[in-house]
């Protein structure tokens, strides 16, 4: 926005193209599911390229179609991909608990722990740690509050395979069959395939 160039203009035009060729797709929430809450974050190392930061993902469903989620770069540089992932797996928990607080208010309070879908194992193994070590003492202490969120049974980090990953396409350049299946995943469709599963 401050110093726009080419490069950002032509980023821009293959969004409003993206948009013009996807007007009649929305999102799908199906009737009768259970209102339990879950998430799946995820972050991309480095992506970019002026400042070497990396992008966090998150997105939260109550099982069909996703109704919040985030796309944002991080505050400081993560120095490798489990450090990237743990910040991002931070930003999802202090939306976990936001959400929870919003339904709780709804009357549809979460019982269990929030699971959070991460695809890093290094990541779960650090926050699953109390014990502070090498690894971990250069990452900034305010990430680190995930830790309490976990003892107090407020989330629940779970592994989930790269490929079941859904907050991935928020974080990275993908293939067009990769992203076609991750969207249909977050419960995106078009409105032709959403007439044909009810005639169905």
């Amino acid at each position: 926005m401050h110093c726009p160039t080419n490069k950002h203009y032509g980023t821009a035009k293959k969004v409003l193209r993206y948009i013009k060729g996807t007007l009649d797709y929305g999102l799908e929430y199906v009737k009768g599911r259970k209102a339990c809450l879950i998430g799946f974050c995820d972050s991309n190392w480095g992506g970019s390229l002026e400042d070497s930061k990396s992008t966090s993902g998150y997105a939260f469903s109550f099982g069909s179609g996703v109704f919040s989620w985030a796309s944002v770069k991080q505050n400081c540089v993560a120095l490798s991909t489990a450090e990237a992932e743990y910040i991002s797996a931070s930003k999802a928990t202090t939306q976990a608990i936001w959400l929870r607080f919003i339904l709780e208010d709804f009357g549809e309070i979460q019982t269990k722990a929030t699971p959070l879908h991460c695809d890093n194992t290094s990541a779960i193994a650090i926050t699953k740690n109390s014990v502070f070590h090498q690894r971990t003492k250069h990452i900034d202490r305010r990430y680190h509050f995930i830790k309490d969120a976990l003892q107090e049974g407020t989330i629940d980090l779970v592994y989930c395979p790269t490929k079941e990953q859904v907050a991935d396409i928020f974080t990275k350049l993908l293939a067009k069959d990769r992203f076609n299946y991750l969207r249909s995943m977050l419960g995106v469709k078009s409105a032709q395939d959403l007439k044909g599963s009810v005639e169905l």
